[in-house]
């Protein structure tokens, strides 16, 4: 955009908030949920399209990204809590770890009997681990969803990035060590090192909040004191260069079960988060890159076809294993569809550590989140409303 400035950068801002407005009334009236609206609009007001955004916010997302998803982290994690774990936590624990296991070799074993190269294909299994808390859990909260299933799913994609990030810093080293790149186990130190310290910093920073947090205004964390040390957090994350998105789950898990003083402690979060995720997502929609995709189209087909498969056969082994009841074997793999931020990153690490396949896991990737990020709030929405867990109030509304 020519010519910007200041007051056209603001103007941008505040149209984008009333966006955000907007799609509460669009999602209503259509039932689609506000993630895949605004990621539409961003794909819509993006460089593929009109080209509208000023390029001083666009070169914002990497903070505002940032921002988003240490707040979501840090609410996922403060759902965690040793209660709630003595009732669905082995659910939790078994479904998302088989999901993973089970979503790995179908990917990457489905690529290779279709003629994709081994490493192409064991790369794109490990990718394929990746979720989008942020879209999952909008999604709940938008639907005001409640119950043990939305208990369970809250818990799950809490904690499968994690799994998902160990399972790809293996995948990774393995790949190098046939390869027989120099230094093979630096990917897997360095794996290590990123998870163990992100849990590490978390408690660090949590053990404190959770005692002085709350006292200023008795029972509640100010919006402040939430801020302050959840943002700390993230700048430490970074300082350390450990997963700032653990790190805060990590933090908010700590806080909720060790500041028995807490009556609400994230409530000030949750009424500043969403201004941050409508930026999110509309330059989400913006950043992604649609020339050129044509070109990996049949990959990224199938990719998205064996990930499909992957979520909803890999709820089986750790719903039987837990006695999961009929609705979590169903509906728990559907509801976990989006992905999003983690499965870029995990593109770019492979492709700096395969150079000669950069371009197509960024393309296939790509495409898999236009996909995964605009259908995949539908079906989250879509099992939580066949489980029960929407109010039949916001069912009718929707209708």
């Amino acid at each position: 955009m020519p010519n910007e400035d200041p007051g056209t950068v603001l103007l941008a801002v505040g149209a984008l908030f009333l966006l955000g407005l907007a799609t509460e009334y669009i999602g209503r009236a259509t039932a689609l949920p506000r993630v895949t609206l605004l990621l539409f609009f961003g794909i819509l007001l993006g460089q593929n399209m009109s080209d509208v955004l000023p390029a001083s916010i666009e070169n914002l997302f990497p903070q505002i990204t940032e921002i988003a998803l240490l707040l979501v982290g840090f609410l996922l994690g403060g759902k965690i809590t040793f209660r709630d774990l003595g009732t669905n936590g082995k659910t939790v624990l078994w479904i998302s770890l088989s999901v993973v296991l089970v979503t790995v070799p179908l990917v990457a074993g489905g690529l290779w009997l279709f003629g994709v190269p081994i490493t192409l294909a064991v790369l794109l299994g490990g990718i394929a681990t990746a979720t989008d808390p942020a879209a999952t859990t909008d999604v709940i909260r938008e639907n005001n969803a409640s119950g043990p299933f939305t208990d369970t799913l809250r818990g799950i994609v809490a904690i499968d990035d994690a799994w998902g990030l160990i399972v790809f810093s293996v995948i990774l080293t393995v790949l190098q060590l046939g390869a027989e790149i120099d230094a093979p186990l630096d990917s897997l130190w360095h794996g290590i090192r990123e998870l163990s310290g992100s849990v590490l910093l978390g408690v660090l920073v949590g053990i404190p909040m959770a005692y002085f947090t709350g006292r200023l205004k008795p029972g509640e964390p100010t919006l402040i004191e939430a801020l302050g040390i959840v943002f700390f957090c993230g700048g430490l994350a970074n300082y350390f260069q450990v997963s700032f998105l653990l790190s805060a789950m990590v933090l908010g898990c700590t806080v909720s079960n060790l500041a028995q003083h807490h009556e609400r402690p994230f409530h000030a979060i949750e009424d500043i988060e969403w201004p941050f995720m409508i930026l999110f997502f509309v330059l989400t929609g913006a950043s992604l890159q649609l020339t050129n995709l044509e070109t990996v189209l049949p990959l990224a087909s199938m990719y998205i076809v064996f990930r499909i498969s992957g979520r909803l056969l890999g709820t089986w082994p750790g719903a039987f294993i837990t006695g999961a009841d009929s609705n979590t074997r169903r509906w728990m793999g559907m509801a976990m569809l989006p992905q999003a931020g983690v499965a870029s990153g995990m593109a770019l690490l492979a492709g700096k550590a395969f150079p000669e396949l950069h371009d197509t896991l960024l393309a296939v990737t790509i495409m898999a989140t236009i996909v995964f990020e605009l259908v995949g709030p539908i079906v989250t929405r879509i099992s939580l409303r066949q489980v029960g867990d929407i109010p039949q109030t916001l069912i009718n509304e929707n209708r």
